[in-house]
């Protein structure tokens, strides 16, 4: 039994859809990237340098976040029985490799550096890290609302608070330098900027991991779902349970129901209206495929069925 009621797809809190967002978010990243980049070279700061890496990193997040929000969108049909709706999932993970390649390139060039210093301008460095944190903080107004409508928009949530973090770093860095020729520090916010880029994708590396391997969702405890739909009136055994989410807003549940009682006395339709109302109320569980048994038709292999 499918139920499709409880879904947000390009969701509009405030008249505004996830690719709006997307759009105005890339506008402003794009002035941000090619800023950095230019005052970096400019000024000789790799911290300035890393931050418009940082930066480029979330433009191309954000086009392939857009285009995943459009794909997504695609209507199911019977070649693709679940739609397109993992493709979210598939830019996420391109997302956070990215941003991981991206900081073996900083840490390459901050070694380069420290090998043969460069002269630092700060009176380039701060103004341009100041142009960056606020369009990072433009961006990040404009995304905030619905950060955690899905993977992606979560993704590119945290691409631009730590770009903005990043900023902060680079600006201070640039106040120090015009008191001091500690070039060093550069190098140092750099390496530390690559810490966070790193920290910021992990998280949503492995979350991409986790539906792509088809694991058992965030937040979802399986054994407390297996005892709940135990527990429900009519139901004698539970075998053969799969959950699963093939997006990053919906959870899907499969499972065998073996019933207590005579068949002639039982109704079937009102133990699956009866479990499905539980799932949804309880753990948010609106895609469910029941098989209702009398007896045990499977072969069982720790409740896992054989055939």
């Amino acid at each position: 039994m499918h139920d499709h009621r409880k879904h947000s797809h390009g969701v509009k809190e405030d008249g505004f859809s996830n690719k709006k967002r997307f759009g105005f978010v890339i506008f402003f990243n794009i002035i941000i990237t090619i800023t950095e980049y230019i005052g970096g070279l400019l000024s000789g700061s790799l911290a300035l340098i890393s931050d418009a890496g940082h930066n480029l990193s979330d433009v191309l997040s954000l086009i392939l976040g857009y285009a995943g929000e459009r794909v997504s969108e695609i209507k199911p049909d019977r070649r693709f029985s679940f739609g397109l709706k993992r493709f979210e999932v598939l830019i996420a993970l391109v997302n956070a490799m990215s941003l991981l390649l991206i900081g073996i390139y900083i840490v390459y060039e901050a070694v380069y550096r420290y090998l043969n210093p460069m002269e630092i301008n700060p009176g380039i460095m701060v103004p341009v890290a100041c142009v960056g944190l606020l369009g990072n903080v433009l961006s990040i107004i404009i995304i905030n609302r619905n950060k955690n409508s899905n993977l992606n928009m979560r993704a590119a949530f945290l691409h631009l608070l730590y770009d903005a973090i990043s900023s902060i770093a680079v600006i201070i860095t640039g106040i120090v330098l015009f008191f001091s020729e500690l070039v060093i520090i550069d190098l140092m916010i750099s390496i530390i900027i690559v810490l966070m880029i790193v920290w910021s994708s992990l998280d949503v590396l492995k979350e991409s991991l986790r539906i792509f391997l088809q694991g058992t969702p965030r937040g979802i405890d399986a054994d407390e779902v297996y005892r709940a739909i135990l527990a429900t009136d009519g139901v004698r055994t539970v075998h053969g349970l799969h959950i699963w989410s093939v997006s990053s807003t919906e959870i899907f549940l499969s499972c065998h129901i073996c019933v207590d009682g005579e068949p002639e006395n039982i109704n079937t339709d009102t133990i699956i209206r009866d479990v499905n109302a539980m799932l949804e109320h309880d753990f948010e569980i609106a895609h469910t495929a029941l098989q209702i048994e009398n007896t045990d038709l499977c072969v069982l292999n720790e409740g896992a069925c054989c055939r």
